[in-house]
């Protein structure tokens, strides 16, 4: 059999390509050697036979000395492409992590497998960081995880000179595109760390969410030399994507029955402020849910805290701010649940898509109303006011951060596939044009203006999810025209039935109203006007005096705002940046003086159970996505029976308990159900140190539980 680790002669050789483009005959000999180490190595330490797809091939360009750019979803194994090379290359692999907590779990989980790592960061004192430092020197450590600031330090550039470096790896690489949702400046300073090396090591950068925008920032802001970019596709087939319209009031206790239904599953609950973290963390305590608040007010202790009761299984559902989950490795999240609107699709993508990164089913629920809507603009207008900027860059910032609003408002809005929305947006090389009324927009990652106009082509729908909604009576008198759904089979909307309504007539009278108000007014004041309200504000300002004023005083207020924000999502009107919005016309509200002007949009009628796959896959034990195959009955008794015993092997080694097995391995324990050491090492996901670890006492669990 191959041996795990490369000979070094062959190590040798793969340090003499110098140019992957003009490899000559001679090399591919060497590449295969490279490959089958690779996959030894893959085998040995992670428990898999095969990598995934993109995995094989920027692992073959690193271990060839090429620069990588790997754009892969959240559980798409992106740390395997840059730990399988640290493995077999003679040098040190630094690892360049932007939190503490994720270097921790991540070093936990290496050591675990057998692979020596280690990490530099400002929980340790300077005589532990010079300990780690000599073993890294020594070469006892093949990964070294540092902070982005942390190569600032004079000592770790003494320590980079003069230690020799195979690879250095950035992760979450889209940090250091100011266009991207998590810009760090501290980002900026890695090119010139490499740059200032005496012998440049091959580079490779990771991210989860960019676009094609973001991509050439990355390559360019850390000088990739002649990278090979792979994108491996944006879809996260695991995971079921829903939307809920809901009054604010009602969203606290929507999201406590729900987790109080899911008690034996681990959650995210993402709020926008502070407070509704702490009131919403203390409902959960008060019905019985074990629960911790997170959020960038807390000290840092508390904030540790609350992080290790959440990955170690002690608290189930954890409400945080946004300040949450970047360095979260926690693989058995089965739902995240966004109790707020979030500022762009990249922020939403990447914090929904931290459930599920084991691959089994998982669910992500969007709360939203109009009022999220206008927060997120008087949030986004505060941000701008950056005193480093030039008030012209404040201004491309401003626009730019607008941009990602309407494509998240687009979002939340329309009723094609969610899956085919988010893929379009990133403009995923692997998906065809989405399923629904509007052609796909080849240019759609350019920018987020292009996901939000080619939302705006199909009509973006408003949703109303009463369940009722689609068989009420349309105030304007017209008949709901059915919509034919489309068919993912994995997301709210292609789960429910839409209805057509004919607004034109409200639309028009929305336009002239607009244009009677000079352009002045905000939403509030133009559906006042529109319904003839009598309020005093109102009618001191002689506002009912107004051509429009009471012109649909019979069509419910809840439909007007429903046009006429969806209107402002389409192009028909705009409304300005501020502490007080006015809406203005669009670019398209000529279009709605026109004779032949027709507008719609379309109602939603949830099925009264809405699952797709992910119900189906729960009472399976399917896995979805690429491991689909194994799709058999789980033997759910046994399973919680190794899910107790995972918790107390936790509890004892002081790790998180999906550091010890993920829910995907065990699932597979329970269909092989080993009790031998070649049948243990046959379940995906266990290598030789994990059996030798843990092996002996889950396979006597296991014959306890068959005798």
């Amino acid at each position: 059999m191959t041996p795990s680790h490369p000979t070094e002669s062959l190590v040798t050789e793969l340090q003499q390509i110098e140019s992957p483009r003009a490899e000559s005959r001679e090399a591919e000999p060497y590449r295969a050697q490279s490959q089958q180490a690779a996959l030894d190595a893959l085998h040995r330490y992670f428990g898999y036979d095969s990598f995934r797809t993109g995995q094989a091939g920027l692992v073959d360009a690193i271990l060839a000395g090429r620069d990588v750019l790997g754009v892969m979803p959240t559980g798409a194994g992106k740390s395997i492409c840059y730990q399988i090379p640290a493995t077999l290359l003679p040098g040190l692999t630094i690892v360049i992590s932007p939190l503490i907590s994720l270097m921790r779990d991540q070093v936990d989980a290496l050591n675990d497998l057998g692979i020596p790592a280690a990490y530099i960061n400002t929980t340790q004192d300077m005589d532990e960081q010079g300990m780690v430092l000599a073993q890294a020197a020594r070469g006892d450590v093949k990964l070294l995880y540092v902070a982005p600031e942390r190569l600032e330090t004079e000592r770790m550039r003494s320590f980079a000179a003069r230690v020799p470096i195979s690879l250095i790896t950035v992760d979450e690489a889209h940090c250091v595109s100011q266009w991207g949702q998590d810009f760090r400046s501290s980002y900026l300073g890695i090119g010139e760390f490499i740059a200032a090396l005496p012998s440049r090591p091959t580079v490779a950068a990771f991210t989860a969410t960019a676009t094609q925008h973001v991509r050439r920032d990355i390559v360019a802001l850390l000088n990739l030399q002649h990278p090979q970019v792979t994108v491996t596709g944006f879809d996260r087939p695991n995971l079921f994507f829903d939307i809920l319209r809901m009054p604010t009031n009602a969203k606290n206790v929507w999201i406590a029955n729900y987790a109080i239904d899911h008690a034996d599953e681990s959650g995210i609950v993402y709020c926008a402020t502070r407070k509704e973290t702490e009131a919403l963390a203390g409902l959960l305590a008060e019905r019985g849910v074990p629960a911790v608040a997170y959020h960038g007010g807390m000290s840092a202790q508390n904030r540790n805290d609350a992080q290790r009761a959440f990955v170690t299984d002690a608290a189930s559902v954890v409400v945080a701010t946004n300040a949450f989950g970047m360095g979260i490795d926690k693989s058995n999240v089965r739902y995240v649940i966004h109790h707020n609107m979030p500022e762009s699709i990249e922020a939403y993508y990447q914090e929904a898509g931290r459930a599920g990164r084991d691959g089994e089913p998982s669910r992500c629920t969007l709360l939203w109303n109009d009022s999220d809507i206008v927060t997120r603009r008087r949030l986004l207008d505060m941000d701008s006011q950056n005193d480093r900027m030039s008030e012209d860059e404040r201004e491309v910032v401003r626009l730019s951060k607008r941009r990602l609003l309407d494509a998240m408002i687009g979002y939340c809005r329309t009723t094609e596939c969610l899956h085919a929305y988010m893929t379009r947006y990133f403009a995923d090389p692997t998906a065809g044009a989405p399923a629904g009324t509007g052609a796909a927009h080849a240019e759609a990652a350019e920018t987020a203006q292009s996901a939000a106009n080619a939302n705006a082509a199909q009509s973006a729908p408003s949703q109303d999810e009463s369940a009722h909604a689609a068989s009420d009576d349309d105030p304007t008198g017209n008949d709901p025209t059915p919509a034919k759904p489309n068919g993912c089979g994995n997301c709210a909307n292609c789960l429910s039935t839409f209805a057509t309504i004919d607004v034109t007539d409200i639309a028009r009278s929305i336009s002239r109203c607009v244009h009677d108000l000079n352009q002045s007014f905000g939403m509030g004041k133009i559906v006042a006007v529109l319904r003839g309200s009598k309020t005093q504000d109102l009618l001191a300002r002689h506002l009912d005096s107004c051509p429009s004023y009471g012109v649909l005083e019979q069509v419910p207020q809840a439909r007007v705002r429903d046009v006429l924000n969806q209107m402002t999502t389409d192009g028909f009107l705009t409304v300005s940046e501020g502490r007080l919005p006015v809406v203005h016309f669009g670019p398209r509200a000529a279009v709605t003086a026109s004779g032949d002007f027709h507008y719609e949009i379309k109602r939603v009628e949830r099925p009264a159970a809405v699952g797709g796959r992910i119900g189906q896959a729960k009472r399976s034990g399917q896995t979805l996505g690429s491991d689909a195959s194994m799709d058999t009955e789980v033997d759910e008794p046994l399973f919680e029976r190794l899910r107790v015993l995972r918790r107390d092997i936790a509890r004892e080694i002081g790790k998180p308990p999906y550091i010890v097995f993920s829910d995907k391995t065990l699932r597979d324990m329970t269909r092989i159900r080993p009790v031998t050491n070649a049948q243990f090492l046959a379940v995906n996901g266990v290598g030789e140190n994990k059996l030798n670890l843990y092996g002996k006492r889950f396979m006597e669990a296991i014959r306890s539980f068959e005798e």
